[in-house]
């Protein structure tokens, strides 16, 4: 019995000081290096593309840098890998990423045979078509026949196989690795449809040479809940970037805004101070930030880096931005749609 106790108890401390170096692990590689190391895609407009000054921009970069602020109280200490859909889990696995912020689809092999979490879906999208307005086509069901082009390596290219079988059509494939080639080539004429996220498809056609000349079909034939990646066996780090991402959601909700933050540190309601990580009228701090390995502003440093949720969507499309994207599913909770966060008390 003794024995067994003993045996129970090593098992115990094996696991523990299993999740202790776990959990010790990204979070202090990253502050010592200085720097967080984001894998984001090659060039997609709204999502991550850098600019004319090399500067990478969009939602998806905005997430990184929403983790980068929350670590290191600057949003700028972060730098981007950029990715195809057939290396960005490599990169992952490897450790030449930190986490992977790359318009990735949540599906559960990923999420548990590939040794991944996904902390958030961070974007709801669905799977569409593009079309040349000149094909007279108005529904995805009328293309039986076409030549398509898709992404290697996604999802979007299993779901465009399932949905022509489920409908009993027939399409030849043009499948590329790289995004801005699969874009070239459906501008060109090698394919007659792009398939890819709806999100994406309006991305794509703002940087076509003809974009007027497209349409994006009404049909949306899968769930596509995209979300920041990281890797299995560091439970702090997910912990981390989950909450980052709900942070983001908890500060649209309540009216915190990056140009407000400070002023609302004065606020009466108790749910925005303790987000803030204001003090308690006896001295005492609300203690989440180190919960998580931060400081107990850590809510301010990511809301002053880069906005809340709505304030990152918006620029970079929605309608402070040329894509122009409905916020629909993405809407907060309160507004009919399913960005809804747990709360942080």
């Amino acid at each position: 019995m003794k024995r067994r106790i003993l045996s129970l108890l090593m098992a115990a401390g094996a696991m523990f000081g299993a999740t202790a170096h776990a959990s010790a692990g990204t979070l202090d590689d990253v502050k010592n290096k200085g720097f967080l190391q984001c894998g984001v895609s090659q060039g997609v407009s709204g999502f991550s593309m850098p600019d004319a000054e090399g500067k990478w921009k969009g939602f998806d970069v905005d997430v990184c840098r929403a983790v980068a602020a929350a670590i290191f109280n600057d949003p700028e200490k972060v730098k981007f890998s950029p990715l195809s859909a057939k290396d960005r889990f490599t990169a992952l696995q490897s450790g030449e990423i930190d986490m992977l912020s790359r318009t990735t689809t949540w599906t559960m092999s990923r999420d548990t045979a590939m040794g991944f979490m996904f902390p958030v879906a961070s974007f709801y999208d669905g799977q569409g078509f593009m079309v040349r307005k000149s094909l007279g086509v108005d529904s995805a069901l009328k293309l039986d026949g076409a030549t398509v082009c898709t992404a290697t390596g996604t999802t979007t290219e299993l779901n465009l196989a399932d949905y022509f079988k489920a409908h009993g059509m027939k399409y030849q494939g043009v499948v590329i690795e790289d995004q801005s080639q699969l874009r070239q080539a459906y501008d060109e004429g090698r394919c007659d449809v792009l398939t890819t996220e709806q999100s994406i498809l309006y991305a794509e056609r703002s940087a076509l040479k003809n974009p007027e000349d497209h349409v994006v079909l009404p049909e949306m034939i899968s769930k596509e809940p995209l979300g920041p990646l990281v890797r299995q066996g560091d439970i702090a780090w997910f912990n981390l970037v989950k909450w980052t991402a709900f942070a983001l959601l908890n500060a649209e909700e309540v009216g915190v805004m990056q140009a407000n933050v400070e002023e609302m540190k004065k606020s009466e309601n108790p749910e925005i101070t303790r987000l803030l990580g204001v003090k308690n009228a006896d001295g005492s701090a609300p203690g989440f930030g180190p919960g998580i390995g931060l400081d107990e502003e850590w809510v301010v440093h990511i809301v002053k880096g880069v906005g809340n949720y709505g304030e990152i969507f918006e620029r970079n499309l929605g309608e402070q931005s040329p894509l122009k994207i409905k916020r629909g599913a993405n809407a907060l909770w309160k507004d009919g749609g399913l960005q809804y966060a747990p709360p942080i008390r």
